[in-house]
């Protein structure tokens, strides 16, 4: 994405609201997520005897991030099962998921927002977005309640990639999450859903349903800037997004895309 690997504006943001101890769920072939996140001692010490001190600076900071692990998903069994491979490390505690094809722009809160929910209900919490009811059978769906005094809405149900036409709204679930521990034990008897995988969305709807410690799902309204690098359109745009913001790409940028879209009209 520009300068850098997506999967490090991930990192940064949870870095940013003060969650530094991260564990990455990988697959096969992904070795590259962990070279990247590594020192390279031989090229910060060429750098550094040419002095070359900003793309030194800009190679340690991937290194310097925080206090990163490694594990392997094994069986591509789908989002709820890579979220269970976490329950070890992860211990009895709330944390926050975080998708790599999606992401926050630093200006914008969000996962802070969410952490404080989390603390305040005592529940799971997911981000939403409005999107065009047409496009709603491309995402999970919320039906929500809202809450008298309160800028976050309360889950009464979640429909994974519903139909146009039996979708409860246009609120989509995004790929942030801030989940209770509980989720992991019905995580374990969660059977396969839509697609043959094992849904986080099914187990979020049992912790919806249900009552006790660890229960309750509430989700936080996004309307800040989101980059969706999921697909390749999307990718493209979230590329073109972020170039034109940056201090030193963007003025060049915006400078020069007016006449080349003009010259397309031609």
């Amino acid at each position: 994405m520009v300068d850098k690997p997506a999967i490090q504006y991930v990192v940064e943001e949870a870095v940013k609201v003060g969650l530094n101890d991260i564990l990455m769920i990988t697959g096969r072939n992904k070795r590259a997520l962990e070279d990247h996140f590594d020192r390279v001692p031989s090229l910060e010490d060429t750098l550094a005897a040419k002095g070359d001190l900003a793309k030194l600076e800009s190679i340690q900071a991937a290194s310097n991030l925080g206090d990163i692990h490694y594990v392997r998903q094994g069986d591509p069994n789908g989002l709820g099962h890579a979220v269970l491979r976490a329950k070890q490390h992860v211990g009895y505690e709330p944390f926050a998921v975080l998708l790599g094809d999606d992401l926050i722009d630093a200006r914008d809160e969000l996962l802070s927002t969410m952490i404080e929910v989390q603390a305040k209900t005592g529940g799971s919490v997911v981000a939403l977005i409005e999107v065009e009811p047409s496009q709603i059978s491309a995402y999970g769906c919320a039906d929500v309640q809202e809450i008298d005094g309160e800028s976050y809405v309360r889950i009464n149900k979640l429909v994974e990639k519903p139909d146009v036409d039996e979708a409860p709204s246009n609120l989509a679930v995004i790929g942030r999450y801030v989940l209770h521990p509980a989720v992991f034990e019905v995580l374990e008897r969660t059977g396969p859903g839509r697609g043959g995988e094992i849904q986080l969305t099914d187990a979020l709807q049992e912790l919806a349903a249900g009552e006790g410690e660890g229960h309750g799902v509430y989700g936080v309204i996004f309307r800040g800037r989101r980059y969706d690098t999921g697909d390749k359109l999307s990718y493209l745009k979230a590329c073109v997004q972020l170039a034109i913001d940056s201090d030193d790409l963007g003025p060049g940028l915006r400078e020069w895309l007016p006449a080349f879209t003009a010259s397309l009209t031609k």
